[in-house]
């Protein structure tokens, strides 16, 4: 069975040999997009490339990108513990091209990728086309021997991404893998949809027009790549799981609060195994809880994680205690973590105590007023104060 560590490795080696430059992760943090609360997908630190405002020295590039979701425009927080596949923090795998190949590359690239490297079986494979792009559709056609039936034609933004109002934009071609029909769910464009059984995989986007403010799309002179893969999402398929929280890296951290926590809440446990990861890759980046900005956004995730510690039986700090799983799991790949453990543990476990503090202090107000109330509603400044 194929790991998170070996799926990542296998993409960015397979990229590589294909002549692709391989680039780090850029930060949590873009430096190059002040609208961003957060790096939220592969491309951001390519969209002055993208958009002609920067050079590099390569035309293709691959990487596996960290994002957070939980703050801004793009915020999966409250979603995270009741889905399979919301998280907070994942890494998105991606290629691009900045005009070196276009649509027949780019498609070819991903399909032996999936069926060969990956070795996932075409007749569980399924893709969503805009419906004018009749050059994806042959192509997939051609190379791919996909039938009509494993063609989606999609006439919404669902598969037409635009960087902004103005500005470029173009068609998607998005991947779906079939979990089967054990699982409740219809293909994509069809009622249900949002089901477990049909699962999208990878999106590639095909930058091929330029917006202008009147709405016309002009094309663009060198058409450019963009793809996007859920590392999580392509593992759950390879390891024959359905929910991410079931791959190996997740649930090696659902199960190590299950050490800590006796009580078994499988939502309590995804949210803390999700949160892990952000908290501990935000203060990695030197942010430190605090009450405004991006601090305020890392200081509710971990709010949260403790709130759903506190409802399993935590009494005392135990978020900091899953530091050392996680430096396990994902320290070959980022190495600075082991670097930065102690004080990444320390951070954690001080913003707890406070945490816990407060909650003892909030029930025993709650309890004791309770006891007074006889069953009447909660007073509208008592209901403040708590939330306070």
């Amino acid at each position: 069975m194929a790991g998170l560590a070996e799926i990542r490795s296998t993409f960015l080696n397979y990229f590589k040999k294909h002549g692709h430059e391989e680039v780090k992760s850029s930060t949590l943090v873009p430096s190059n997009d002040p609208t961003l609360m957060f790096t939220n997908s592969g491309m951001v630190q390519f969209k002055n490339v993208f958009t002609g405002l920067e050079s590099r020295s390569y035309d293709k590039a691959v990487t596996s990108q960290k994002c957070l979701r939980a703050g801004g425009k793009h915020n999966d927080l409250d979603n995270v513990g009741y889905t399979s596949r919301h998280h907070t923090f994942f890494e998105m795998l991606g290629n691009f091209s900045f005009g070196n190949y276009f649509k027949e590359k780019a498609i070819p690239l991903a399909w032996d990728l999936i069926t060969k490297e990956f070795s996932l079986p075409k007749e569980r494979l399924l893709v969503t086309v805009f419906h004018t792009d009749n050059e994806a559709i042959e192509i997939w056609k051609k190379y791919a021997g996909l039938s009509d039936s494993q063609i989606i034609k999609i006439n919404t933004v669902d598969n037409f991404w635009s960087m902004g109002s103005t500005g470029p934009c173009g068609p998607c071609s998005e991947i779906f893998f079939d979990h089967g029909s054990g699982y409740e769910g219809t293909p994509p464009g069809e009622d249900g949809d949002e089901g477990d059984r049909y699962i999208e995989i990878w999106n590639l986007v095909f930058m091929q027009f330029n917006r202008d403010s009147n709405g016309k799309l002009n094309p663009l002179p060198k058409p450019s790549v963009d793809t996007g893969m859920g590392l999580e999402r392509i593992a759950a398929v390879m390891q024959g799981v359905n929910s991410n929280y079931d791959t190996d890296l997740l649930s090696n951290l659902v199960k190590s609060p299950n050490n800590l926590l006796k009580v078994n809440d499988a939502i309590s446990h995804k949210v803390i195994a999700d949160h892990i990861r952000s908290v501990v890759f935000l203060l990695l980046e030197g942010i430190l809880p605090s009450n405004e900005g991006r601090g305020y956004v890392l200081r509710r995730i971990l709010r949260r994680a403790v709130r759903h510690g506190y409802k399993l039986g935590a009494r005392s700090p135990f978020m900091s205690k899953l530091v050392d799983c996680l430096v396990k799991e994902m320290g070959e790949a980022y190495p600075q973590l082991a670097q930065s453990k102690k004080l990444i543990e320390d951070a954690i476990h001080q913003e707890e105590k406070k945490f816990f503090s407060t909650l003892e202090t909030g029930i025993s107000i709650l309890n004791k007023e309770i006891l007074e109330l006889n069953n009447k509603l909660i007073p509208g400044d008592l209901a403040f104060k708590l939330h306070d």
